[in-house]
């Protein structure tokens, strides 16, 4: 049977006359490489969870993306990030919401729809969940970015913020996510972000809220 897979490095918000060509190769680069990744586990009848993870996870390992790694500062200069994941297999699913820290706000959202009795955790919460599960951590530099630095700075002490999809923000950094059909006729879907530069803490996006999209 045919399979398939989809993914998105921020969906509508990279304007390409913003970029350099070089910028545009590394963009065009780490996307292939995500989506060969997911393409890779699918071709060998691999699930679409499976595939949507991985693919998910490879794009919040690139700090070209506002994921994982890539994710904006927050008004505390912190990073806090949602995920979500959903298997149409079952219907089952599973997100997070203002966790820090974690390397794979994804990998954290499929153990909460694999290991735990609940559909969302926030927070505290998450992380203690996570920390239970023996999911990987990072410290507060490996998220460092300087260009999402220096947007932040340019905000920080004033009460705006930026959605990761305004229309007025050159600079801005979206939602990645992923979508795939595998060779056993399943879909699967998920989605990380970083979520909006200078969001005050606590602000649950709606990329971690299940049907909100």
């Amino acid at each position: 049977m045919k399979f398939g897979i989809a993914l998105h490095g921020g969906a509508g918000t990279i304007l390409k006359k913003e970029m350099t060509l070089e910028k545009e190769k590394e963009y065009l680069f780490g996307l292939a490489t995500a989506l060969n990744r997911g393409k890779k586990i699918l071709s060998k009848g691999g699930s679409a969870i499976e595939a949507v993870t991985e693919t998910v996870v490879e794009l919040e390992n690139n700090s070209l993306f506002n994921a994982g790694k890539g994710s904006v500062f927050n008004h505390l200069g912190m990073h806090e990030m949602d995920a979500s994941i959903m298997n149409g297999k079952d219907l089952n699913a599973g997100a997070v919401c203002c966790v820090e820290q974690f390397k794979n706000p994804i990998l954290l959202a499929k153990l909460v729809m694999e290991k735990s009795e609940h559909v969302m955790l926030t927070g505290n919460g998450a992380m203690q969940f996570g920390e239970k599960m023996n999911c990987k951590k990072e410290e507060e530099s490996y998220f460092f970015d300087q260009l999402r630095y220096d947007q932040w700075q340019s905000i920080k002490d004033s009460d705006h913020f930026q959605l990761d999809h305004s229309k007025n923000n050159p600079k801005k950094f979206g939602t990645v996510g992923a979508v795939a059909l595998d060779q056993h006729g399943n879909l699967a879907a998920a989605t990380s972000t970083g979520g909006m530069t200078n969001k005050k803490f606590g602000r649950i996006g709606d990329s971690s809220i299940i049907g909100a999209g």
